[in-house]
């Protein structure tokens, strides 16, 4: 039997804190000022840093693209769900 997933519990040690709170925030911003020059995208896009902000990119309109949510929610994982490579797809072709 599945256990429940403490969503309360969750928001308070990590969703909550200052830090996470900023980031959710500037990913926000990002989608806003995307679809503000490029149209309302479908709720099924994601707005994508092209290099990510942890990895020193910007929200700036340059660094933004619209990508699959699939595409943009996680990395490839083997049969034991262990991620096969912590670099992304498109880093990889680089």
């Amino acid at each position: 039997m599945a256990t429940k997933r403490n969503y309360k519990r969750e928001y308070e040690l990590y969703h909550g804190k200052p830090e996470q709170i900023k980031k959710r925030d500037a990913r926000n911003k990002a989608r806003r000022e995307y679809e503000k020059a490029n149209g309302s995208l479908p709720s099924d896009v994601d707005v994508d840093h092209k290099r990510a902000l942890s990895k020193g990119g910007t929200s700036s309109m340059s660094n933004l693209q619209a990508v699959p949510r699939g595409m943009n929610r996680s990395f490839s994982r083997t049969k034991t769900n262990a991620m096969k490579s912590q670099v992304s797809r498109r880093e990889r072709k680089k």
